[in-house]
Formats: C-alpha cells, structure tokens, sequence
C-alpha cells in the first residue's frame, strides 16, 4: 500500500509499505493492506511505517530506525486518511 506522510514544510515520506502504527487520540492503531476507509484525528506519539525498502538521505534525517524496514517518526498531533489502501497523514 502507499504511504504519504506530510508536514506543513514538507512531504516527509512517500512510498510503499505493508503497515502503519499510529497515536490516535484513544490510542495507538495500526492499518494494514486493503483497510477498510478510515479517517483518524493523531495526538502525540510515534508514527511507525513498516515495509520500507529504503529512506532517501533526507528522509533518513527525519525517521529513526526501529528494525529490519521499520522506522518511526515523533509526531505532536495530524490527521490519518486511509482509502483506496493509500494512506496520507497530515502531521505536526
């Protein structure tokens, strides 16, 4: 599935992965391929993408590695879209 993860400066991450864990406001969720459409308010916490098969250099600034393909980025709070297993998070 495709991932879009944007800021108010700059799109952070685009590309494919299998899977994202998220910090909703009631808690951490995660999306896998073939979700079913979702629109989630963020609070504070970590994003973590799985499946990635590399990071560019400057997105590689901003994430931190968590595993074998997996990395987290600290969000303050966004907003989650899933449709069409395409994901975009507006995040802060």
């Amino acid at each position: 599935m495709h991932v879009e993860i944007v800021s108010p400066e700059a799109t952070l991450y685009s590309g494919e992965i299998s899977s994202v864990t998220a910090p909703g406001t009631d808690g951490s969720f995660q999306v896998l391929s073939a979700h079913a459409p979702l629109v989630a308010a963020l609070g504070a916490g970590e994003i973590k993408i799985q499946g990635v098969e590399r990071l560019q250099e400057e997105q590689a600034s901003r994430f931190t590695s968590v595993g074998q393909g997996a990395y987290s980025l600290s969000i303050q709070s966004g907003t989650l879209e899933v449709k069409n297993n395409t994901i975009i998070v507006l995040a802060d």
